[in-house]
């Protein structure tokens, strides 16, 4: 697929300076540009590169004025970075705007799906499931009953949405994600056994929301799990019953929420974080890497540490626990003296 700079000057409202019919059919950095290659100079650390680069057409701030002879077509805009992000958007839209339904898959006649819907081979559709417009589901993807599925949304191969799921519009999930998987539910016995305790409720996803590779959410035991509108879940997190995620919250890598767990809007969540059963998290709150969370966090804490820390606290402690050896010493030494 090929662009001329004239044309992804009209998509970013920008100014060619150079050859309007120079052409483009894929994306570099401005360090690694070739011959039909798009890049853009953003960080004025490479501004070096954009005399020297081989890329065909070059995204600049409008300020940008070339202190010695270039060979690249330039596209001037206001915020070249924003404009990058756009374009790449607006390339993602054109790569998977599939339409149609492949073969073989299996989609149940008491399903619906509207507008421009995309139906990878080898997924099955179960049965009263309901998709909007615009949705894309890519191959080797199992929806089950009575699943709802909002407009624009995207979910990926290999993606696994077990049955009464809602999801919102907007949303993209990706490969190897399961949703509504059981709870870790287990009663014991008089001889020690474990018995399975029904899992019967849902997993709901509002709108704008993104999961990344190989998460995991579990079904509620009764209600719903709950990820609010605009939350970011990043690859191999595991989401567990009954738990409810407040809107914007941003989680990453290789986090595990206990069940019933309420995590509060606007939070961000470092990677390996462990968080805790039947607690409360506020709004703003920030949790560093590895972090582990046994107790109830107010509004806009941040914390380090396991079991959790105050941000500063830790900071602090940290000092001493660097010199605890040498502490240990000296405190030897003085019970000496004193004997």
């Amino acid at each position: 697929m090929k662009f001329t700079a004239e044309q992804i000057a009209g998509i970013l409202d920008g100014e060619v300076v150079g050859n309007p019919k120079a052409e483009v059919f894929k994306l570099s950095k401005i360090e690694e540009g070739t011959e039909g290659s798009l890049t853009f100079l953003a960080n004025p650390k490479y501004i070096n590169y954009i005399y020297e680069t081989k890329a065909t057409i070059t995204i600049v701030n409008h300020t940008f004025v070339p202190e010695s002879e270039i060979s690249t077509t330039l596209i001037k805009v206001e915020d070249a970075y924003k404009s990058f992000s756009k374009l790449l958007e607006f390339y993602n839209q054109i790569k998977l705007n599939k339409v149609g339904i492949e073969v073989p898959c299996v989609l149940s006649e008491s399903s619906k799906h509207g507008a421009n819907f995309y139906l990878g081979s080898f997924s099955y559709i179960g049965e009263n499931v309901v998709i909007g417009d615009n949705v894309k589901i890519y191959p080797n993807s199992f929806v089950g009953d009575n699943v709802v599925i909002g407009d624009n949304t995207v979910i990926f191969a290999g993606a696994k949405i077990y049955s009464e799921t809602i999801i919102g519009k907007n949303c993209t999930i990706h490969s190897g994600v399961i949703v509504g998987a059981d709870g870790f539910g287990f009663a014991p016995n008089e001889n020690g056994e474990y018995s399975k305790v029904p899992q019967i409720g849902n997993v709901i996803i509002e709108d704008n929301v993104d999961i990344g590779a190989c998460t995991t959410i579990d079904r509620a035991t009764l209600g719903s799990t709950i990820i609010r509108k605009g939350v970011k879940l990043d690859n191999q997190i595991q989401i567990a019953h009954n738990v409810e995620i407040g809107e914007n919250t941003v989680i990453a890598a290789q986090t595990g929420v206990a069940g019933s767990t309420k995590i509060g809007k606007n939070c961000i969540i470092g990677g390996q974080v462990g968080i805790a059963g039947h607690l409360s998290i506020g709004d703003g709150v920030k949790v560093q890497a590895q972090t582990g969370i046994a107790r109830n966090i107010k509004n806009n804490e941040v914390l380090q540490g396991s079991p959790a820390l105050a941000y500063n606290d830790f900071n602090k402690s940290y000092v001493y626990f660097k010199k605890l050896p040498k502490i240990v010493s000296e405190l030897e030494e003085l019970k000496k003296k004193n004997n």
